[in-house]
């Protein structure tokens, strides 16, 4: 353990806004959750599926970001900011581009899109008035995302707090409006739940939009700069950066992919797995945040080639993955009765015994999400090993965890938690890769251009 003060200081002030802000983030899903789950299994399983289109592209963006990061940290850390904005440049392009076909594609086949999930008609029912209104805030929520991963590049991840703050407030009090009926408005159901979501999407784009032109002073990036370019850097970019993004979408399409699975063996079952996935990402948000922070320290010491300061960073950070980790595991299993008693009270009952099987797998295999993916994506991936994370991922979850899941359920018929204990065993069994690979010291490389 590294005794430097400056270092816990930074990680500190990286992971916890950002812990804050995916806390606000993995929130305003779960208020439509909570809020729609008054409506019934189906309005709440309806509303949920329709979500994996955007957990896809919260994937998608996720990689977008990663793989910028993982560059433009790098040029940060080595003083070069005009490349850095190329790079962030490039990232925005693409994010807001993705954001707008989806859009389209969800608007002409929102019925075809949520019939991969499930074939109950009243389930798509539901979805589909949930759907083509929030598909309004994907390129909201691209450009959102990229905005706020170009301010922690420069150490600032504090911005992102207050912009989704911001969204969860609004988000909130027009869900209670719209949904129910309040102040007069029609009780809009799903549907209310939906525009909630979409003026909140854009809330958290003006606030985030502001302080970046207005506000910030290390970046200082501005309208001019998106007339940026570079032939080299675009090479860099998808040379690097698309292990990343693959990586991302890939992990998108399995988890909705183990969503499918999951929906086919009962509305109840995929209610269960609702909630217990809401209350994951909510506990398990200062792991993401700590993964998050570790991949900047990590790409801006590397590009200033201290190689020495990078081991000595990376050999700290094992432990401390470990340590939240268990407590987090810890929090899940010691809690689950209590938050499912007092957050989800009109749940069916066999819906309620599969929630609290999957939360106690969950308090499991969080030990395991909180040390490899904080390695693999956290260290090894900003550090520059970008293709060896993507097959890794690759072998882990089609090769692993999808076959055995698919074997669970449809050929042996096992009960439904050994089969969501097969979805999740990838983040237990990648732990062992992930030790061999940061501990043998070959994922350091220099990125940057001359």
């Amino acid at each position: 353990m590294i005794k430097d003060k400056t270092f816990y200081r930074t990680l500190w002030q990286l992971a916890l806004p950002l812990a804050l802000q995916n806390l606000i983030t993995f929130g305003i899903g779960l208020a439509d959750n909570f809020m729609v789950g008054y409506l019934g299994d189906r309005s709440l399983s309806g509303v949920f599926l329709s979500n994996q289109v955007q957990w896809i592209l919260h994937m998608l963006t996720m990689g977008l970001s990663s793989a910028m990061v993982v560059l433009a940290a790098q040029y940060i850390g080595k003083g070069d900011m005009n490349r850095a904005k190329v790079v962030i440049n490039i990232t925005l392009k693409i994010a807001v581009s993705v954001g707008a076909a989806l859009t389209v594609l969800v608007l002409f086949l929102p019925r075809q899109i949520l019939g991969i999930f499930t074939t109950d008609q009243e389930i798509i029912g539901e979805g589909m008035r949930y759907i083509v209104i929030v598909c309004f805030s994907y390129t909201f929520f691209c450009c959102n995302n990229v905005l706020l991963a170009s301010m922690r590049c420069v150490q600032n991840s504090k911005i992102g707090f207050w912009s989704s703050l911001t969204g969860f407030c609004i988000n909130v009090f027009l869900n209670w409006i719209l949904i129910f009926g309040k102040f007069g408005a029609p009780a809009l159901g799903v549907s209310g739940a939906a525009i909630a979501t979409l003026i909140a999407r854009f809330s958290e784009l003006a606030v985030t939009f502001f302080y970046v032109r207005f506000r910030d002073t290390a970046l200082v990036f501005r309208f001019k700069d998106l007339a940026l370019r570079s032939k080299g850097l675009v090479k860099d970019f998808f040379h690097y950066g698309f292990p990343v993004i693959l990586g991302d979408i890939i992990w998108g399409i399995a988890g909705s992919t183990q969503i499918a699975i999951l929906g086919r063996l009962g509305a109840e079952i995929l209610a269960a797995n609702t909630i217990a996935a809401n209350l994951h990402q909510m506990l398990g948000v200062l792991v993401y945040a700590i993964a998050g922070a570790s991949g900047v320290i990590i790409g801006r010491t590397v590009g200033s080639g201290d190689i020495e300061k990078v081991k000595s960073y990376a050999g700290t950070l094992q432990v401390i993955f470990l340590a939240f980790g268990l407590l987090t595991g810890i929090i899940i299993f010691t809690l689950k009765d209590l938050i499912l008693a007092l957050g989800f009270p009109n749940i069916s009952a066999e819906a309620h015994i599969y929630a609290l099987q999957f939360l106690t797998v969950f308090s499991v295999t969080i030990v395991g999400t909180s040390y490899q993916m904080s390695v693999l994506t956290g260290i090894v991936r900003a550090g520059g090993a970008t293709h060896f994370v993507l097959i890794n991922d690759l072998f882990h979850v089609w090769l692993i965890v999808i076959p055995s899941a698919l074997l669970s359920a449809f050929v042996f018929h096992f009960p439904p938690v050994v089969t969501f204990a097969c979805l999740k065993s990838d983040q237990v069994l990648k732990c062992i890769m992930a030790v061999i690979k940061l501990n043998r010291w070959d994922w350091m490389r220099k990125l940057t251009r001359d």
